[in-house]
């Protein structure tokens, strides 16, 4: 397994970790006896809509770094051209999800 990978990995875990420590923290609050003064009228909690956290340029480069260590340098490269560079820094970040789509089904 890659240096990179399990770079990833690792980030995973602590993600992970750090959502788990959150959770142990709200159920800490709830359990707080509560306040003597309650607002009178309830505020209306907003609509969480699921945010789509974007994708890192490092993650991206790590992705197709390791496809071009592992013999599909010319295959990444065209890759790029697809979408649109010569190089990654030129690629719009709203297309890096897709990029790694299509890099992820080299083999």
């Amino acid at each position: 397994m890659s240096k990179t990978k399990l770079l990833l990995d690792v980030v995973s875990d602590l993600r992970s970790l750090a959502g788990s420590i959150q959770a142990v923290a709200g159920s800490m609050v709830d359990n707080e006896p509560a306040k003597a003064v309650q607002p009178k009228t309830p505020v209306p909690e907003p609509e969480s809509k699921p945010e789509k956290k974007p994708i890192p340029l490092e993650q991206v480069r790590a992705v197709l770094a390791e496809k071009s260590h592992n013999g599909f340098t010319a295959e990444v490269r065209g890759l790029l051209e697809k979408h649109g560079a010569k190089k990654l820094s030129e690629i719009d970040p709203a297309n890096y999800a897709a990029l790694i789509r299509d890099a992820e089904g080299l083999k």
